[in-house]
């Protein structure tokens, strides 16, 4: 029998109204195995990430973080309970529904660039649009390349490029097709300390004044400190939450979590 404790009957934190979210869940449930190795990976999360925001996640080793992401984003199916983009309630999708969806209304950047090798940098960026069969906003594209500081390396394959390079055409990929959402995994995990901090600021850049809305996965207070709303998951569940976070709020945030 689950030993998974009963709904909480007043909201937690992350739980917000729902009239401006781009995606939200419901006494969303993960669980994985069964019996003696079964392990709740999500306890009855309520959230909602507002549009037009930029949220981090936040927590512990094995806090559910990542499977909160990637439960939202279509990747993986709850057990029980709702993910919700827009409107539209994910478990109602077949997988070909669910494949569209990501490719027309959500982009992803992950701490792995996963470009293209044989491709150059802007068919790198444009191969969502494409994939999707549109012909996309030139002018938008022009402006996120030139924004990420690419117009001069359009032209090369991923192996001319250095990381940050590499990252800033995983950056620009995912705000192309101009999404609804951006899930970003670590998506600095892999770059210097300089190089991280210009793709941060460029995120930060894009829900500011091209009213993007990103959610990020972070284990570093100072990457969380660029965004706009940092919450944070312990054992399966949204524990906290800070607004315009800094770096010593979210450490020490961080440092507490276990007491």
């Amino acid at each position: 029998m689950s030993d998974l404790p009963p709904a909480a009957p007043t909201p937690e934190p992350g739980a917000v109204a729902t009239a401006t979210m781009a995606a939200r869940a419901v006494n969303a449930v993960k669980t994985y195995g069964s019996g003696d190795t079964e392990v709740h990976a999500l306890r009855f999360v309520d959230v909602g990430f507002e549009a037009g925001r930029f949220t981090s996640i936040m927590g512990p080793s094995g806090s559910g973080k990542s499977t909160l992401m990637q439960c939202m984003a279509g990747l993986d199916r709850l057990t029980s309970g709702e993910a919700f983009i827009g409107d539209t309630a994910l478990s109602t999708l077949s997988d070909k529904e669910l494949t569209l969806i990501r490719r027309e209304k959500l982009g992803f950047i992950f701490q792995a660039f996963n470009l293209i090798p044989t491709l150059s940098a802007k068919e790198n960026i444009t191969l969502p649009i494409d994939l999707a069969g549109r012909t996309g906003d030139q002018a938008w594209i022009d402006q996120v390349i030139e924004t990420v500081g690419l117009a001069d390396r359009t032209t090369h394959r991923p192996s001319e490029l250095s990381g940050g390079q590499q990252q800033r055409v995983a950056v620009a990929r995912a705000l192309a097709s101009q999404p609804d959402i951006i899930f970003g995994d670590e998506p600095t995990g892999n770059l210097d300390s300089r190089t991280g901090a210009e793709i941060l600021d460029f995120m930060r850049r894009a829900v500011r004044e091209l009213g993007q809305t990103i959610v990020m996965v972070t284990h570093d207070p100072v990457s969380a400190s660029y965004s706009d709303r940092v919450l944070f998951l312990a054992d399966g569940k949204i524990v906290d939450e800070i607004h315009d976070p800094t770096p010593d709020s979210v450490f020490d945030k961080m440092r507490h979590l276990g007491d």
